[in-house]
């Protein structure tokens, strides 16, 4: 190969990867690092968190949903899902430094909302109980845990700094600060 091709393929590397730090940002990483004391730096954040990766493909995939390639927004996820095993649809408003420790069967409905700061373990459902075209997933807002397999249904409010609990299923409005285990219903 000559040189040239090699040269093209480093450059082309390096861009792309400051052009992923721009989308998700510095004081994202660091928000990761604080919520979980696995994560060593941010390259090994960026190449091994599955969670971090279908960000990525969200931010690229809800651009175009916003401005109404759906198709080619609904691809890109699919291609997100495939590698990561985490299903968000690209309709989905998310806010900052959202967190997604280890991934693995998450499920974000299309009209979902997500405020700043949340942490969503593996196997949460933030999933629809209507078939109606109106808003029917949940609004969680700032600084919300979400424990392993909880399922938040319907069209119901999360407030700030709320903990649900492993396992927990949400069908009814949370107020702020509360802890959620079991049936909230």
């Amino acid at each position: 190969m000559e040189w040239y091709f090699i040269l093209l393929i480093v450059l082309g590397s390096i861009v792309l990867f400051y052009l992923l730090i721009y989308l998700i940002g510095f004081k994202y990483f660091k928000s990761v690092k604080k919520r979980d004391p696995a994560a060593r730096h941010f390259l090994q954040i960026i190449l091994t968190y599955p969670g971090v990766k279908i960000l990525i493909y969200y931010r690229i995939a809800h651009f175009f949903w916003k401005i109404k390639l759906k198709l080619l927004a609904e691809i890109i996820m699919y291609i997100g899902r495939f590698i990561t095993h985490i299903e968000i649809h690209p309709g989905a408003k998310i806010g900052k430094r959202l967190f997604i420790d280890h991934g693995a069967g998450v499920v974000i409905g299309e009209t979902s909302i997500i405020g700043d700061d949340v942490l969503i373990y593996h196997g949460v459902t933030l999933g629809g109980r209507k078939f109606d075209h109106v808003k029917r997933h949940p609004t969680v807002g700032n600084n919300v845990m979400i424990g392993t397999g909880a399922r938040i249904l319907g069209n119901v409010t999360v407030g700030s700094n709320v903990n649900i609990a492993a396992n927990a299923t949400i069908l009814k409005d949370v107020p702020d600060g509360e802890t959620v285990i079991g049936i909230w219903k």
